[in-house]
């Protein structure tokens, strides 16, 4: 997030790590992997405003990115929240080139500011019936493996 952070002019290091610890709910977040090396983390969370869940701190790798990978992770996401009726809400910074991905997943902007999107994808959103199917296939030509998306172990 810090390129799109200081493209915004937002950017404080201070301000980025509370936020964090902040927020960061260990319960709800899990490590994605691939081929058995680290790749990433997401927390999906019951939405504290209302019914559903919260995408969070979704974070890649940046060698990993633009093949495919955060769509698979997404989807397998997805289709956990479809199987329970539920919505899908997050937030992305204005500008972002992950705004694409969600939209393309059916998500819609609820609200909008300067900075910040808050987007919400319906229970049973469009890209229902790829979820499935992407939980089940590579993540993408130049991603080796189908990535998995466990709970971090305690160590």
């Amino acid at each position: 997030m810090r390129p799109d952070l200081e493209r915004l002019g937002r950017y404080d290091p201070h301000r980025v790590r509370q936020r964090l610890r902040d927020e960061f709910r260990p319960a709800h977040t899990t490590v994605v992997e691939v081929d058995g090396a680290f790749a990433g983390c997401v927390s999906f969370a019951p939405y504290k405003a209302g019914p559903g869940y919260y995408v969070e701190h979704f974070y890649l790798a940046p060698e990993t990115r633009g093949r495919g990978l955060g769509t698979a992770v997404l989807r397998t996401l997805l289709a956990r929240a479809d199987a329970e009726g539920a919505p899908v809400h997050l937030v992305v910074v204005q500008g972002s080139a992950a705004r694409r991905l969600y939209e393309r997943e059916g998500f819609t902007v609820e609200s909008e500011d300067p900075i910040d999107v808050l987007m919400v994808r319906p229970a049973g959103g469009p890209g229902t019936a790829d979820a499935a199917q992407a939980a089940s296939s590579p993540a993408g030509s130049a991603i080796s493996a189908v990535p998995t998306v466990r709970k971090p172990s305690r160590a």
